[in-house]
C-alpha cells in the first residue's frame, strides 16, 4: 500500500505572511510535483477574544485548537484559495478542510461548493464543520447551541441539489420551493466528504454514514470508535473499507523556537497503516523554516515513508 500525502497549507505563518497567498499556491504545485495527493486549506470566517482565550499556543508552529491562537491569525477564504490552486494544478485533490458551513446559507454555499468542484474536473474535497468558536457565530449573527442541527440541514440540502432540480426543502431552519440549480456539482451525487471531529459522537456516526466519503479526526480514534464506526457502515449496507481513512503525522518540537525533525513525527505511519488509515496531513512549517524548500520537503516525506514502509 502507498499511503497518500496531504499537504497542510492553512497555518504556515512561520513561513510566510498571511498576505502573500501566491507562495500558498506555488507549493500546491511543488507538491503535486513531489508526488503527493491533496493539499488542504481551513477557514474561519472571523476570529474574537475566544480565539486566544486559554493562552496562545507556545510553539507557532503547532496547529491552532479552540482558545489557543492569536485573534489576528490569519485565515484566507478557502475556496477562493483552491480555485486558484486548481488553476495551476492538474491532478492534486483540492481538500476544502473545516468548512464552518453553518454560517452560509446552504444554497450559496453549494453555489461555490459545486463551481469548484467542477473547475477542478472533481479533485475537491469538502469537509463541512460546525467549529467551536461562540464569538465567531456571534459575529454572523447564528445561534451557536443550533449549529450542530443546521449543519444536518444543509447535508440535507446538499444531497437534494446534487441529484437535480427543482428542489424543495421545509425544514426548521431552512425552506424553499421549487429552486433550480445549475450547473451542479462534477459528479451525479456531489464533491467527496469527509467528516471528522474529537470524538465519535452519534451525529458524526449518522453524517459519516449518509454522506462520508473519508474519516478525518482529531487525534487519534480509539479501537472502540473504529468498531462503532464499521458496525454503524455495515448496518447501513456500506463497507467501511471503501471510507477514505485520513490520519496524521504529529511534530516532536525541541522547543517553543525550533522546528521539528522529521523522522520522529513519520514513525506512526506504519502502525496507523496497519490500523486501515490511508491518507496522512503534514504540515511543511512544522519541520522546516525555509519557504523555498518546501516541494525538497515533500520529496523527502515521501521518500523516508516508502522506506518505513518497505
Amino acid at each position: 500500500m502507498t499511503p497518500r500525502f496531504v499537504l497542510v497549507l492553512s497555518e504556515n505563518w512561520t513561513l510566510t505572511t498571511g498576505r502573500d497567498l501566491p507562495v500558498l499556491v506555488r507549493w500546491a504545485r511543488e507538491a503535486e510535483d513531489a508526488g503527493f495527493d491533496a493539499v488542504m486549506v481551513s477557514e474561519h470566517v472571523v476570529l474574537g477574544p475566544d480565539a486566544g482565550a486559554d493562552g496562545v499556543m507556545g510553539n507557532p508552529r503547532e496547529y491552532a485548537l479552540p482558545g489557543n491562537q492569536d485573534p489576528f491569525t490569519p485565515w484566507p477564504g478557502s475556496l477562493m484559495l483552491l480555485g486558484a490552486i486548481a488553476s495551476v494544478t492538474t491532478r492534486i485533490r483540492l481538500a476544502a478542510a473545516a468548512v464552518l458551513a453553518p454560517l452560509r446559507h446552504p444554497l450559496a454555499l453549494a453555489r461555490d461548493i459545486g463551481t469548484l468542484d467542477l473547475l477542478s474536473e472533481g479533485r475537491l474535497v469538502v469537509q463541512p464543520t460546525v467549529s467551536w468558536s461562540r464569538d465567531e457565530y456571534a459575529a454572523l449573527g447564528v445561534p451557536f447551541q443550533r449549529r450542530g442541527a443546521i449543519l444536518d440541514e444543509q447535508l440535507e440540502i446538499w444531497d437534494l441539489l446534487w441529484r437535480g432540480s427543482p428542489v424543495s426543502y421545509h425544514g426548521t431552519h431552512f425552506a424553499f420551493e421549487d429552486v433550480y440549480f445549475e450547473p451542479r456539482a462534477y459528479r451525479p451525487d456531489g464533491p467527496r466528504m469527509w467528516f471528522g471531529g474529537q470524538h465519535m459522537h452519534a451525529r458524526l456516526l449518522d453524517r459519516l454514514v449518509r454522506y462520508g466519503h473519508g474519516f478525518h479526526p482529531l487525534g487519534r480514534p480509539t479501537p472502540d470508535e473504529l468498531e462503532r464506526l464499521r458496525a454503524a457502515m455495515a448496518a447501513a449496507g456500506r463497507d467501511a473499507a471503501d471510507l477514505e481513512m485520513i490520519g496524521g503525522c504529529r511534530p516532536v518540537f525541541p522547543d517553543d523556537d525550533s522546528v521539528s525533525p522529521l523522522e520522529p513525527a513519520l514513525e506512526s505511519i506504519p502502525e496507523q497503516v496497519a490500523q486501515g488509515f490511508t491518507t496522512f496531513c503534514i504540515k511543511p512549517s512544522q519541520f522546516t523554516d525555509d519557504p523555498d524548500g518546501v516541494g525538497a520537503f515533500c520529496r523527502e516525506v515521501v521518500k523516508r515513508t516508502e522506506a518505513l514502509l518497505s
